[in-house]
């Protein structure tokens, strides 16, 4: 792909080597649940089959890999944090090993478990559970980028829903870079599905355009949702096309980084969505038909 247009006031991503510059394109990331119980039924507790399935998504198009060991699907159990450990860090060494050019997410909201986890290869941080003190230490003492994303335990908002969770990611956005993470490394994730009623979710998708104007780089989570379901009546290994809509949608608001399991059909999605929307083109275009 092409990176040629950028936002160069708005810096990048720089992980594993590289350099993902914001506002060049939307960047696609792709879901790895080392976990029995994952609520899509994609999880992949065997290390080589989690990381199979990882290589395939980079062939796919994947520009990172979230990989995560605990399912945080509705009434989820918790696990505890050897069974974590025992699931995540064999699945992040070994895709390390298989794709030293990677940039590996890992999705954990223990502090210890990030540490060990960016030990074994993990590059940047992606917590369902905002941006406790210990995360952000963990962070800065790794010197790595953290994806800070809304959640609550009970679905009730006392405010507006748009504005109560802006709030809370432009505080914890503070509160990271006072800690000493730059700014171009707090990514910022409403999350979609995470403490909110259907009507929320939509709420936040509307809105867009005011969390891009917070001014950091920016991730949304919508994919095989259960609000996509409820608005087309799709089981969820059917929700391809109703995620496909929120993708370009977000694409076009200028959200940064789409999470989703159908690598290559979102991936084509935000391609599409980039070349009208930031101007982007694959390599070797030209104006001639083919």
């Amino acid at each position: 792909m092409n990176d040629r247009v950028t936002s160069s006031d708005r810096g990048a991503l720089r992980l594993a080597g590289r350099a993902l510059p914001w506002g060049a394109r939307t960047y696609v990331m792709g879901i790895v649940n080392v976990s029995p119980d994952s609520f899509s039924g994609d999880g992949h507790p065997d290390t080589a089959a989690a990381v199979e399935h990882a290589l395939a998504q980079l062939a796919q198009g994947a520009d990172l890999i979230d990989v995560g060991a605990e399912s945080t699907r509705p009434g989820y159990q918790p696990i505890d944090t050897a069974t974590e450990r025992g699931r995540l860090l064999p699945a992040v060494a070994a895709l390390r090993a298989a794709a030293p050019q990677a940039i590996v997410s890992v999705d954990t909201f223990k502090a210890q478990v990030f540490r060990d986890a960016h030990a074994a290869g993990g590059d940047l941080l992606n917590s369902i559970w905002g941006a406790p003190d210990d995360l952000i230490a963990a962070c800065v003492e790794t010197a790595s980028p953290i994806v800070v994303m809304h959640n609550k335990a009970v679905a009730v908002y006392e405010r507006d829903v748009v504005d109560e969770v802006l709030a809370f990611l432009r505080d914890a956005a503070h509160r990271c870079t006072r800690a000493g993470i730059p700014a171009e490394h707090v990514v910022l994730d409403p999350g979609i599905g995470f403490g909110k009623l259907p009507e929320h979710n939509l709420a936040l998708l509307h809105a867009l355009d005011r969390l891009v104007a917070l001014g950091f780089p920016t991730l949304i989570g919508t994919s095989r949702k259960s609000t996509i379901g409820k608005l087309t009546g799709r089981s969820v290994d059917e929700r391809a096309f109703g995620t496909a809509a929120t993708v370009a949608l977000a694409a076009a608001a200028g959200i940064d980084i789409v999470r989703v399991h159908d690598v290559a059909e979102q991936r084509d999605v935000v391609r599409v969505a980039d070349a009208i929307v930031r101007g982007w083109r694959p390599d070797g275009w030209t104006e001639r038909l083919p």
